[in-house]
C-alpha cells in the first residue's frame, strides 16, 4: 500500500499541483493530502469483452501535466546517459512494489496478472497469472496453460510499459497508474533508440529532446501542424529507425581486431550508413524544434497539392458564377450595368447563382469568373483554386467578407496557372499553413484585406504572387513567407501587426533556386520582430556543408562586396543581376509609386535588404562551384551556375517594427 510518509507524488488533477504556488520553498513536489480519500483519476471502461476489470484513465493528460512530470519528477536535468537511472529512481519512489493487479497488454492479448515484485533498473515487473484466467485475445486463442508457459519463458517478468493498473477507488494506486502512463508515453513518443549514442551527452536531455518532442506531439494532436509535415515527420522517423537497426547490425558484425577485406568493406558501408542516419536525425531535429519547423518546414512539405485542375469546359463555354445569399433588385441592376453587361455579354458566357463562395469556386472550370456580392460569408473548409479563374468582390473589401472559423491546413490555396482575386476581405481562424498559400502557378491579388490569426500569405517554391494595394495584418508568424524558387511582387501594400513582416526563407543550399523579389512602395510597420527577415545558415552549418573550405571567413567579405557593388565600385565577381528601381526619376512607370519626401530612417531598410540578398547569393554560387570541384569539374560553365535573382526593392517604408527594419535568422 501507499507509504504515508512518501511526499513524492504526482496526479493529473490540477488541484494536486496547488502547493507549487502556495509554498515558495517547495522544489516542485506536490504533497499528498491524506485527509482527501478516494481516487482523483477517472475509470477507463473497457469496450467489448467485460471479463477484464477496468483500468485507470491516464492517456488523456494535458501537455503541462506531462511536462511537469518529466521535468520535476522523472528526468529533471539529467544527461542522456543518465535517463535510465533517473527513471528507475523515479519509479522506485512512486510505484507500489507488490500486491497490485494490472492488465498485461500486448498486440495479441490483454490478460489480468498480479505484480509480486518490481525490478526498477530493468524496468520490469515480476508477475503471476490471476486464476481463473481473465483475458481478451486478438486473432488467437489462449489457455491458462499456454499463458503460464509464456510467463515461464520470460522468467515471470514483463516490461512495465505493458502494464495498466486495475482501477481502484481508494486512491492508493493513483501514483502507480500515473507512473506507468508516464513511462509508457516516454518510451513510445519521446525516447529514440539512438538517443543512447548521442554525442551531446553534456547537455540537459529534457531541454534538448523531451520538451521539443513533447510540444510536437501535442501540436500534432491539436491540429497545429500541416498534415503533409506530419506525414513526412513520421516517414522520416521510420526511415531513421530502420537505418539505425541496419547500422547497429552491421556494426555488431565487425570484429574490432580484424583486418580482413570483408570487414574493411563493411566499415566503409557503415560510415556511409552513419552519414545517412545523421542526415535523417538532423531533419528530425529541425521538425521537432518549433521555431526551425516554422522557418524551414518547406524543405519537406513543399510538394503538396490538394486537387487537380479541370481545364476548360468540353463545350468551350465560360460561366459567370454570382454569389449571394440574397440580393435586391437594385443590386442586380447595378451588377448588370457595371459588370455583366459590359464584360460578359458574349454568347460564350452563362450565369449561375450560388449561395456560398466555396460552392462557386468548386464549380469553376478554366476561364470562369466568380463575382461575390456584398455580404458576410462563413466557410467551413479550405478554398482550393486549381484552375485559372477570377474571383471578384462586387464592392469594397469590407463589404465582401469571407470568414473561416474551423481548423484546417490552409484557408485559400491556389495552384492555378493564372488566378486573380480582388476586392475581397478574408478573415482567418486556426488555419495551420496560412490565410493564403500559393503552392504553384500565378496568383494576382489586388485591393484585398487579409485579417490573419495564425499565419499569413505563403509563396511556395514554383509559386508566383503579385500582391498590389492589399492590407495584411494579425499574423502570429510572418505576414508574407517567400520560399526559394518563388516569384513575389508586392507593390503598395500595408503589412503590419504581425510577428514578422516578410520572411525570406533560406535559399543558400545549392539545390535551391533563388527567389525573384519585387518590393516597391510597401509600408511595413508595427510588427513585433523585423520588418523583413532573411533565414540563412550559421557559420557552423556552412562549415558542415563545405568541409574543405572555411566558409565562415566569407561572411564579412560578402557583406563588404555587396556594399561595394551597391556603391558602383564593381568588386563583386559573381554574376547576380540585380535590377534596382530608381527614385522618382525612374523612366519606366512603376504602379502605385509616390514621390513625396519620406524621412530617411523609414527607408534605410531597402539598401540593407539588397546588400544581404546580394551577399547570400554570392556565397551560394561559391558553394556551387566548390561542389562541382568536388565532382572533378574544374572549369564550371557560368551559364549553368547563373540563377538570376531580379531584385526590385525601393521606396518601402519601415516604421515602428520591434527589432528594426531588417534582420537575419541564423540556424
Amino acid at each position: 500500500m501507499c507509504n504515508p510518509n512518501l511526499t513524492y507524488t504526482l496526479f493529473s488533477n490540477t488541484e494536486l499541483f496547488q502547493n507549487d504556488d502556495e509554498d515558495d520553498d517547495d522544489s516542485g513536489t506536490a504533497y499528498f493530502n491524506l485527509d482527501m480519500a478516494g481516487t482523483r483519476l477517472q475509470r477507463a471502461e473497457r469496450i467489448g469483452d467485460a471479463s477484464l476489470p477496468d483500468t485507470f484513465q491516464t492517456n488523456e493528460l494535458l501537455y503541462y501535466e506531462r511536462f511537469k512530470a518529466y521535468q520535476d519528477y522523472m528526468l529533471g536535468d539529467c544527461k542522456t546517459s543518465e535517463v535510465k537511472a533517473f527513471t528507475a529512481d523515479y519509479l522506485e519512489k512512486v510505484l507500489e512494489p507488490c500486491d497490485w493487479q494490472a492488465q498485461w497488454c500486448t498486440d495479441v492479448f490483454d490478460v489480468l496478472v498480479e505484480v509480486v515484485d518490481v525490478n526498477y533498473k530493468e524496468l520490469k515487473a515480476q508477475v503471476k497469472l490471476v486464476v481463473p484466467l481473465q483475458c481478451e485475445t486478438r486473432g488467437c486463442e489462449l489457455t491458462e496453460e499456454a499463458m503460464n508457459t509464456l510467463l515461464e519463458a520470460t522468467l515471470q517478468k514483463v516490461p512495465l510499459q505493458e502494464l495498466r493498473a486495475v482501477f481502484d477507488e481508494s486512491g492508493d494506486f493513483d501514483q502507480t497508474a500515473l507512473a506507468l502512463e508516464h513511462l509508457r508515453f516516454f518510451y513510445k513518443h519521446i525516447w529514440r533508440q539512438w538517443d543512447d549514442e548521442d554525442e551531446d551527452d553534456d547537455f540537459d536531455y529534457f531541454v534538448r529532446c523531451v520538451e521539443p518532442r513533447l510540444r510536437l506531439f501535442y501540436d500534432i494532436l491539436e491540429d497545429r501542424v500541416p498534415a503533409g509535415l506530419v506525414a513526412e515527420y513520421y516517414s522520416l522517423l521510420a526511415r531513421c529507425s530502420q537505418k539505425f537497426q541496419e547500422f547497429s547490425s552491421l556494426r555488431n558484425g565487425i570484429s574490432s581486431d580484424s583486418e580482413s577485406e570483408l570487414d574493411n568493406v563493411s566499415m566503409v558501408e557503415g560510415l556511409r550508413m552513419y552519414e545517412q542516419m545523421e542526415a535523417l536525425k538532423r531533419k528530425l531535429r529541425i521538425m521537432e524544434n518549433p521555431l526551425l519547423r516554422y522557418v524551414l518546414g518547406y524543405k519537406v512539405n513543399s510538394g503538396q497539392q490538394s486537387c487537380r485542375a479541370k481545364g476548360p469546359r468540353a463545350s468551350g463555354g465560360r460561366m459567370v458564377h454570382v454569389v449571394s445569399v440574397s440580393t435586391t433588385v437594385s443590386q442586380l441592376q447595378g451588377l448588370m450595368a457595371d459588370k455583366l453587361g459590359p464584360k460578359f455579354s458574349g454568347e460564350e458566357f452563362e450565369v449561375q447563382f450560388h449561395s456560398e463562395p466555396l460552392l462557386a469556386v468548386s464549380a469553376c472550370y478554366e476561364g470562369d469568373v466568380v463575382i461575390i456580392l456584398p455580404g458576410h460569408y462563413n466557410v467551413t473548409s479550405s478554398i482550393s483554386i486549381p484552375d485559372s479563374i477570377s474571383v471578384e468582390g462586387f464592392g469594397l473589401p469590407d463589404e465582401v467578407v469571407i470568414e473561416k472559423k474551423n481548423k484546417g491546413d490552409s484557408f485559400v490555396e491556389s495552384t492555378g496557372a493564372d488566378v486573380k482575386i480582388s476586392n475581397v476581405k478574408f478573415i482567418q481562424h486556426d488555419a495551420i499553413e496560412g490565410i493564403l498559400c500559393v503552392r504553384q502557378g500565378k496568383l494576382e491579388m489586388e485591393n484585398c484585406v487579409l485579417q490573419c490569426e495564425t499565419t499569413g500569405v505563403i509563396v511556395r517554391t514554383s509559386g508566383h504572387l503579385t500582391m498590389n494595394m492589399c492590407d495584411l495584418y494579425g499574423s502570429k508568424g510572418a505576414g508574407v513567407e517567400i520560399y526559394p524558387g518563388s516569384v513575389c511582387s508586392m507593390v503598395g501594400n500595408g503589412i503590419h501587426h504581425c510577428k514578422e513582416g516578410i520572411l525570406i526563407k533560406d535559399f543558400a543550399d545549392e539545390l535551391d533556386t533563388m527567389p525573384k523579389i519585387t518590393m516597391v512602395n510597401n509600408v511595413i510597420h508595427n510588427n513585433e520582430g523585423y520588418g523583413v527577415i532573411l533565414v540563412k545558415p550559421s557559420d557552423a552549418e556552412e562549415n558542415v556543408r563545405n568541409k574543405e573550405e572555411k566558409n565562415w571567413k566569407y561572411e564579412q567579405l560578402d557583406k563588404e562586396e555587396g556594399e561595394d557593388w551597391m556603391k558602383g565600385e564593381g568588386k563583386l565577381q559573381v554574376d547576380v543581376p540585380v535590377i534596382v528601381v530608381d527614385d522618382c526619376s525612374v523612366k519606366e512607370p512603376v504602379s502605385y509609386s509616390s514621390c513625396y519626401v519620406v524621412p530617411p530612417e523609414f527607408t534605410e531598410g531597402n539598401d540593407a535588404i539588397k546588400r544581404e540578398l546580394v551577399a547570400t547569393s554570392a556565397k551560394k554560387q561559391r558553394l556551387q562551384k566548390s561542389r562541382l570541384k568536388e565532382l572533378g569539374v574544374t572549369k564550371a560553365d557560368d551559364n549553368l551556375l547563373s540563377q538570376e535573382m531580379f531584385v526590385s526593392i525601393q521606396d518601402n517604408q519601415f516604421r515602428r517594427n520591434g527589432m528594426g527594419s531588417f534582420g537575419t535568422f541564423l540556424y
